[in-house]
């Protein structure tokens, strides 16, 4: 085992396209965390470390922005915008088969059509949620009174700002490896780390030393567990009729992963739980009737675990599905079987074995999204046994840096062993 990672460590080093793309990922990184150090101008810095830290969902909303507005960055957005614009497109493939054909069926050109319409639609989220942020901010204090101008301008700052960041996502998403929106927000949360332990360890009292010891346990548990299901995969066999007479080649298999989706349920899920709250908090902050009773009543339902916890374990599971479906198509793959001459042994080439496929990952996605939903809620049931609130957002961002990595290095792996042939 040792050996053969030593082996792919020298493949991957010795490959210039992979070294490359892993370059250009960090010094999108490096770009990142600088744009994360530009304050907008105006800032209360005693106020907002005070606010900050008695703001749960400020809190979870600060993995999104990858760290940047904990210190009121011009990407305190991150790519929260991006990721409401891109939730809404997916949704629109169910509701609109317009849109369902340009995302499916029409190739490339149709898939570059799908992301330009959700960049557009990036923007005025990216402007409504910088003028509900800064509303607030203002209204707390945090940021000093502006005039129309200054306020117009640090609009804009913010919202270009978050479209910046959404044209990083891409740019990684392109010429480096993995998905450019989850390795930024795994950028931030491992930005992050340094601080959040040393302040941990500074703040930790004798009393809680067990418990902390716990956690870290009960994080390892998580960590193993996410690592053993989301390699687990259902491997359906292979035939091919044009076999060569004489040889007899090693069985092939279809596999199918039993988390197909990664970690994009959990963003997906948790930026619709954060939505009505961003969207409350603004429209009572710009003074809107019935917004702040409104923001009230949602704010009580966030503050129950059990309740939060149990939508949010529907939403993982509801989004683990939709994604997978979207990520996974059957018809496509059972018409590239065909057409490569292969069959499912006992299974009738074409739409039987569409059936059969979409039967076997409808099976096999389910364990893997209960899995999901559970890991993803067992900081909620430690809050509400402890009333500790910081594992919430530590359970959170363990979930994501797990997952981005698992899927950063099989992506690496793959590209490895594409040019070792």
């Amino acid at each position: 085992m040792a050996s053969q990672a030593i082996h792919k460590l020298k493949v991957i080093f010795s490959d210039s396209v992979i070294r490359n793309r892993i370059l250009f990922i960090l010094a999108a990184f490096a770009a990142f965390r600088v744009l994360a150090a530009v304050p907008i101008p105006g800032v209360n810095r005693v106020a907002l470390e005070q606010f900050f830290n008695n703001n749960q969902f400020l809190g979870l909303l600060n993995i999104f922005s990858g760290g940047g507005l904990s210190s009121l960055s011009i990407v305190m957005l991150g790519v929260g915008p991006y990721i409401t614009a891109s939730i809404i497109m997916q949704l629109a493939t169910v509701i609109f088969p317009k849109v369902k054909a340009m995302y499916t069926e029409e190739g490339e050109a149709g898939r570059t059509k799908f992301i330009s319409l959700s960049r557009v639609i990036t923007v005025p989220f990216a402007i409504l949620q910088s003028v509900a942020f800064l509303s607030l901010l203002e209204s707390q204090g945090i940021v000093i009174a502006l005039t129309p101008f200054a306020f117009a301008l640090n609009v804009f700052l913010v919202a270009a700002g978050s479209m910046l960041l959404m044209w990083i996502g891409e740019l990684i998403t392109e010429f480096g490896i993995g998905n450019g929106v989850s390795l930024i927000i795994f950028a931030g949360i491992v930005a992050g780390l340094p601080a959040g332990i040393s302040q941990l360890l500074f703040t930790a009292s004798a009393a809680n030393i067990p418990a902390y010891l716990g956690f870290v346990f009960l994080a390892l548990l998580v960590i193993f567990a996410v690592v053993m299901v989301s390699e687990a995969e259902r491997s359906i066999p292979i035939h091919y009729a044009r076999a060569m007479k004489g040889i007899s080649g090693s069985p092939t298999y279809l596999p199918i992963r039993i988390l197909q989706a990664g970690v994009m349920p959990i963003i997906f899920a948790l930026s619709l739980l954060l939505l009505p709250q961003m969207v409350l908090t603004g429209l009572s902050a710009v003074g809107i009737a019935g917004a702040a009773g409104m923001l009230e009543a949602f704010t009580a339902f966030s503050a129950n675990p059990f309740w939060h916890g149990a939508v949010y374990f529907g939403l993982v599971v509801m989004f683990t599905y939709f994604y997978t479906s979207i990520t996974f198509e059957p018809h496509r793959v059972a018409e590239n079987l065909q057409k490569s001459g292969a069959f499912i042994p006992g299974v009738r080439p074409g739409r039987e074995t569409e059936h059969y496929i979409a039967n076997v990952v409808t099976r096999v996605t389910l364990p893997g999204a209960v899995f999901l939903g559970l890991v993803a809620v067992i900081p909620f049931i430690i809050q509400g046994l402890t009333g500790i609130t910081a594992i919430l957002i530590g359970g959170t961002a363990l979930l994501i840096v797990v997952n981005v990595v698992l899927d950063l290095i099989r992506k690496i792996d793959a590209q490895a062993s594409l040019g070792e042939y």
